[in-house]
């Protein structure tokens, strides 16, 4: 049987001390998606009662080749909290994360309350702005190595979030040109189209994925849409820019 509390409790821990931890379906093989997503719950409810605030939420696996090779036909998704909001240019400290990476994303704005079945339109009625972003993932688990109900319960491995400067939402946000660079070198590059073919459709399941929860997507809430490239490593001395084509740039620096 899952403890849920307790197994909210191990993941919160590895990450409130950076320590890499076996995977929980080592013990628990039989453990689905959706009991996954409890202990995401009772992870992120433990932040909340310290003081965390919940800021909003981010998608995952939502390029289709991800999707075919963990074997799903969903994305998935995990929450963003103000202490995971870092300062755009920022200094993280590498000790403070087991296997830190960046993704380059494209966050929303939420304007208004947005949850369920909506169309591409309706979502995007619902945003203020959108922006560049970096995402920080860490996956908690040791040697990188997770199954899907692992890495749900994990948080989605969503660990820290840079946002750069905010565009009207009529701003054009699909099949924009992305480069990750690390201390000037280009280490990725894509596009906005590898997520789901346009972000918004990453948007559109946000606000399916939530109600599902009994969640509400609230004015001033922030959506991260998903990797638009490979998750790069972070690692010491390393300053990482996302350069998006016609939104400019983000940048993170690395510390010990």
């Amino acid at each position: 049987m899952i403890d849920v509390a307790e197994l909210g409790k191990f993941v919160d821990d590895a990450a409130m001390s950076a320590t890499a931890i076996p995977q929980i379906t080592e013990k628990h093989p039989d453990m689905f998606v959706h009991d996954a997503y409890r202990i995401q719950k009772a992870s992120i409810d433990r932040r909340l009662a310290r003081g965390e605030k919940l800021i909003g939420v981010k998608m995952g696996l939502t390029s289709r080749a991800k999707m075919v090779q963990v074997g799903v036909d969903e994305v998935i998704w995990g929450r963003l909290t103000d202490r995971m909001l870092l300062e755009e240019g920022a200094t993280l400290s590498r000790g403070s994360y087991v296997h830190p990476r960046a993704e380059p994303e494209i966050a929303f704005l939420i304007g208004k309350p947005l949850s369920g079945l909506v169309t591409a339109m309706e979502a995007m009625a619902a945003v203020e702005a959108v922006a560049p972003a970096i995402e920080i993932i860490d996956s908690r688990y040791q040697n990188f190595k997770f199954t899907l109900p692992d890495v749900v319960a994990d948080n989605s491995s969503s660990s820290g979030v840079i946002v750069g400067d905010w565009f009207p939402r009529e701003t054009r946000i699909d099949n924009l040109g992305i480069v990750l660079s690390e201390n000037g070198m280009p280490v990725q590059i894509g596009s906005t189209a590898a997520i789901l073919g346009n972000p918004v459709r990453s948007l559109v399941a946000a606000a399916k994925l939530v109600a599902r929860d009994g969640l509400v997507l609230e004015p001033g809430m922030i959506v991260l849409a998903g990797g638009a490239t490979a998750a790069h490593p972070l690692s010491v001395g390393a300053t990482v820019d996302a350069t998006f084509q016609t939104l400019g740039k983000v940048s993170i620096t690395v510390a010990e």
